[in-house]
């Protein structure tokens, strides 16, 4: 997985873990950005709207999340079966 440098954008997947937020810590999240919540927020912080993936990206759930843009990581997927 490689450290993302660069403002996460619309389609983009990232593997969320406790870099980006403690609240990952345990269970890292796959997620599939839909927007960036263009507000101000805490220095190298943001909101990011998307989907939660399962391991072969199929979305399972829509959510919001805040995290460190420092801790994102692009995320590799299995292909799966449709």
């Amino acid at each position: 997985m490689e450290q993302m440098h660069n403002q996460p954008r619309p389609g983009d997947v990232l593997l969320i873990g406790r870099e980006a937020s403690v609240q990952f810590t345990v269970n890292e999240l796959i997620f599939r950005v839909i927007r960036v919540d263009p507000r101000p927020t805490y220095d190298g912080w943001l909101w990011l709207h998307g989907y939660s993936l399962n391991p072969t990206g199929e979305a399972i759930e829509k959510r919001e999340i805040f995290v460190q843009r420092a801790g994102l990581r692009a995320a590799a997927l299995r292909p799966g079966r449709r």
